[in-house]
């Protein structure tokens, strides 16, 4: 850390805009796998993040145009730059995670004023099962009606 300062303030390293240092911090789904940090690299697109691994992935802003429609309870004090990302979080989360875990995690991003919870646990769930969570075996309304707690 030390010798990237001291290379800034020699001009070996340019930066462009603010340079921001981030701390881990728990329940942050981006880059698990990764286990890595994104470094934004200027060119053409603006929006591609390097992990340390080497590959890259395009991420969305508020302008860029999807196909599909954003997450519905995401809490409207979050800034317009970071609905795609909450929506994305929660796309994963219903994909990879049980019952349990969904409804555990969502609270937390409650907590974290990321999005505001139904009363009915089946807006809830019929909006889960739209992100893409599973509705079969171990997945139907009743199991999760045990484990919602919107409160």
């Amino acid at each position: 850390m030390q010798a990237a300062l001291e290379a800034i303030g020699k001009g070996g390293i340019h930066v462009a805009g603010d340079l921001v240092l981030e701390k881990h911090v728990d329940y942050e789904v981006a880059n698990v796998e990764d286990g890595g940090i994104g470094i934004q690299v200027n060119g053409k697109d603006n929006n591609v993040v390097e992990s340390k691994r080497g590959y890259s992935e395009s991420l969305p802003t508020q302008d860029t145009d999807r196909n599909e429609e954003l997450f519905h309870f995401i809490n409207p004090s979050v800034d317009s730059t970071q609905e795609w990302r909450v929506h994305d979080e929660v796309k994963r989360l219903v994909k990879r995670q049980g019952i349990q875990e969904i409804c555990a995690y969502l609270l937390q991003m409650r907590k974290d004023n990321k999005v505001l919870l139904p009363q009915s646990p089946s807006t809830a769930y019929a909006e889960l099962v739209r992100m893409g969570m599973p509705n079969g075996e171990g997945f139907n309304e009743n199991t999760f009606r045990k484990y919602y707690n919107c409160k």
